[in-house]
């Protein structure tokens, strides 16, 4: 049986089709507990286009099509839940470089991307700020 999408899932599925509201896309992941695989005693992340993008999924079905391509053999995979809003607001500032999340990589035509751009992170480390980045691993 197929397990109904979160709401979350649906705001991303109604951006990708090119309609809803974006800024209701980024309140949903805000309010949305996300799974996020823990690996070497921090969450599980990946560095594309300069920056770090931490992974985080809608569910355990889409958490699943990760772990099939991303975990050694039949071992579980450990994750964290926690809320959108703790993501980008508190991990992300903690990094020391440009970071986003990531939600449902491993989910065909269900991704999508929340930059390190204001209205998703702090202005503090938003890439578009204006602000100096200082202590920010830039490019790294």
């Amino acid at each position: 049986m197929e397990q109904a999408r979160t709401a979350l899932a649906e705001r991303i599925a109604e951006r990708r089709r090119g309609i809803g509201d974006p800024r209701a896309l980024v309140g949903e992941m805000r309010r949305s507990v996300l799974l996020v695989p823990v690996a070497g005693g921090g969450l599980w992340s990946a560095r594309s286009g300069g920056v770090r993008w931490i992974c985080g999924f809608t569910d355990e079905a889409a958490l699943a099509r990760f772990a099939l391509r991303h975990s050694s053999g039949d071992q579980p995979m450990d994750y964290a839940a926690l809320l959108g809003a703790r993501i980008v607001d508190e991990v992300v500032p903690s990094l020391d470089e440009p970071a986003g999340l990531a939600v449902d990589i491993a989910t065909e035509d269900g991704s999508m991307f929340f930059p390190p751009v204001v209205g998703v992170v702090p202005d503090g480390v938003a890439v578009d700020s204006g602000e100096p980045q200082e202590g920010r691993g830039r490019g790294r």
